[in-house]
């Protein structure tokens, strides 16, 4: 299983957060590298933030990636993938993810 910037997953975040799709954002990794992926998940219980991120995409539902709650977690805790986003799609994400941490 390879999970590459851009491809929305299900993922396990854990009894709290539960099963949810969430957006991969960082790279891929080496070899080298630990086996870690960083996303931005996805929530349909909307706050009205200024991060997040409403897209019209067919593999899931209404709701928004939130940006001020990006996870890095063991690819391990990845369940399917869903789909992959647009570069578009990816770059409005990207956005909202420099804006939350000031960068």
């Amino acid at each position: 299983m390879k999970a590459s910037r851009g491809d929305v997953w299900l993922v396990d975040l854990g009894y709290a957060a539960k099963i949810r799709p969430g957006l991969v954002i960082s790279i891929d990794p080496l070899d080298v590298d630990r086996a870690l992926v960083t996303l931005v998940p996805h929530t349909t219980s909307l706050r009205g933030s200024r991060f997040e991120v409403g897209l019209n995409v067919p593999f899931l539902r209404p709701g928004a990636f939130d940006a001020q709650n990006p996870v890095t977690v063991s690819q391990a805790k990845l369940v399917r993938k869903l789909g992959s986003l647009t570069a578009d799609e990816l770059a409005d994400v990207e956005d909202a993810v420099r804006n939350w941490l000031g960068l």
